[in-house]
């Protein structure tokens, strides 16, 4: 049996998860999903219930999804429902776990790396955090799991943005693509995605995600050199990075960069710097990610990290006419963005 794919479904309370899971589970896909949801809300997902478990919090829909509480510990539900699909007792192909409004994801994206139980069973494929276009700005003024979520996200669903004017969809995604650049944003109308995009992402794992999307940089094209923190308002190269004439109500404390070099890495450096770094901004640090042009091998270094889990792979040779390039992004919390540069800048062959 292979990995089982699993999708972290987040969003702020109203954001519409529920409504996008729905539409997941009731589609005609031939796909049998095992969902795990934080908490049951009024409502259960699905009326047609076949099967109830109460002692085992397990449910069995009628369509074949499966659906169970967390009650306890996530990395135990997980292992029971790897346990009991091995041994023929629950038939599913894919798990998605549905988030609280409130959750920050970081440690349900940690049971996937440290327990290695967990680890041998499933393979975390995206985390798609849905944004309610209508409440947003408030909600990422005044809550950091709402910022939180963002900054973990791999893909942005927008909701409701039908209730909103054209300028302020267009001030939240500016606002959204500064907290997150690696993140692809899609507005949704009510829970409407194709399943092509939802499942099989690969939006978490160790490829050159990077490389694939060429708009990756795209809101920091000035890579390092440059910062809405530290811009001058009266130097005209700045306008990019306040689009529409509009300024954030509060600075995100949740913010991104991007490093590029065209120097080689000097491989020992750079592990020593980012163990480090982790080491103290841990914590801090949402999600991390980059393709290294490293001395001593032909092939992309791909690394990526969550919080103080940090982990790297060789990827493809460089082609023969590729600019060998290092491109990086950090994702956290008031990190200290001069201290990482100078950093970076010194493992640099």
């Amino acid at each position: 049996m292979g990995l089982i794919s699993t999708t972290i479904l987040t969003g702020f309370l109203g954001a519409g998860k529920t409504t996008l899971l729905k539409r997941v589970l009731t589609e005609a896909h031939g796909q049998k999903i095992a969902v795990i949801e934080n908490e049951f809300g009024e409502e259960n997902i699905d009326s047609d219930i076949l099967v109830s478990d109460t002692q085992e919090q397990i449910i069995q829909m009628s369509n074949g999804c499966v659906c169970c509480t967390i009650r306890e510990d996530l990395r135990a539900t997980l292992r029971d429902l790897a346990a009991k699909r091995r041994k023929g007792e629950l038939q599913f192909d894919r798990v998605v776990i549905e988030t609280t409004g409130v959750a920050d994801p970081g440690p349900v994206v940690q049971t996937f790396f440290m327990d290695d139980e967990v680890a041998e069973s499933y393979m975390l494929d995206s985390i798609l955090t849905l944004v309610d276009a209508k409440h947003a700005e408030q909600q990422l003024n005044d809550r950091q799991e709402a910022r939180r979520q963002v900054g973990f996200a791999d893909y942005l669903f927008i909701s409701k943005a039908d209730l909103v004017q054209a300028d302020e969809l267009a001030h939240l995604q500016h606002r959204l693509k500064h907290m997150n650049p690696r993140a692809q944003q899609k507005v949704v109308h009510f829970g409407e995605v194709a399943l092509s995009e939802v499942f099989d992402l690969r939006g978490f794992n160790l490829n050159a995600k990077l490389d694939i999307d060429p708009d990756f940089l795209e809101a920091e094209e000035h890579g390092h050199d440059h910062d809405h923190a530290d811009c001058d308002h009266d130097h005209g190269h700045c306008e990019h990075d306040h689009g529409h004439g509009h300024h954030h109500h509060v600075d995100d404390d949740v913010k991104s960069f991007v490093y590029k070099s065209t120097r080689p890495f000097d491989p020992a450096k750079l592990e020593d710097f980012l163990g480090a770094i982790v080491n103290v901004y841990g914590p801090r640090m949402l999600r991390y990610k980059g393709v290294l042009y490293m001395k001593g091998t032909d092939r992309k270094v791909i690394f990526q990290g969550v919080h103080q889990l940090m982990g790297s792979d060789l990827g493809p040779e460089w082609a023969n006419a590729e600019e060998k390039i290092s491109k990086m992004v950090f994702i956290g919390i008031d990190l200290p963005r001069d201290i990482l540069l100078q950093g970076l800048e010194q493992c640099l062959v």
